[in-house]
């Protein structure tokens, strides 16, 4: 093999590494500090509260040639959160609502991956709060995927919608002057770590 052809083949190799790292399935590690599931709820029909929970751990698995392919697998910590009234973060451990201390963390782990085109997808999952499990879906808009300007890691950002009734997972206190049904509204960046 002379040298010309020695270049051209290992560029060749070069360029198919290239592509195949490009298409190759990638798991991104959940950014806590770029991350924050807020919900709201309808108290008495005169406001419309909101919460949030921080802390949150997971892996996002992406697959850009198969969607269908990718996961989400989140755990959130009651403990942390955040209603802005303290007596109501205290009163949400408690068994009335959370139950913190029998149940401490609220769990998702998505079951089907669907694409609704390039930036938009449907994840259905099972979503457990308070020890019971039930199916939400997930609307999710692909903010960003690409290196991140600061770390120069891999990352990737979605926000996402879903809704859902509370007392479906045995949390119905004050139903319906505080109202049952849930809007949860969600960010988050994830990198590759090594």
């Amino acid at each position: 093999m002379n040298q010309l052809t020695l270049k051209i083949a290992l560029g060749l190799s070069m360029a198919i590494t290239s592509v195949c790292a490009v298409a190759a399935p990638v798991s991104y590690k959940i950014d806590p500090s770029h991350t924050a599931t807020v919900f709201s709820w309808n108290h008495f029909g005169f406001s419309t509260p909101s919460a949030n929970f921080t802390d949150i751990q997971g892996t996002i698995h992406v697959d850009n040639q198969k969607p269908s392919n990718s996961s989400v697998d989140v755990t959130i910590p009651v403990s942390s959160v955040n209603t802005n009234v303290a007596d109501l973060n205290k009163h949400f451990q408690d068994k009335e609502w959370f139950d913190a201390q029998t149940y401490p963390n609220i769990t998702f782990k998505s079951t089907k991956v669907e694409t609704k085109d390039k930036k938009h997808f449907k994840i259905t999952g099972d979503l457990t709060v308070k020890g019971v499990t039930k199916p939400v879906v997930l609307n999710a808009v692909l903010n960003k995927q690409g290196t991140h300007p600061m770390t120069k890691a891999q990352a990737i950002g979605f926000n996402a919608t879903t809704t859902f009734n509370r007392s479906a997972f045995g949390i119905a206190s004050y139903v319906p002057n505080v109202g049952d049904k849930i809007t949860v509204n969600i960010t988050t960046e994830a990198s590759v770590t090594n």
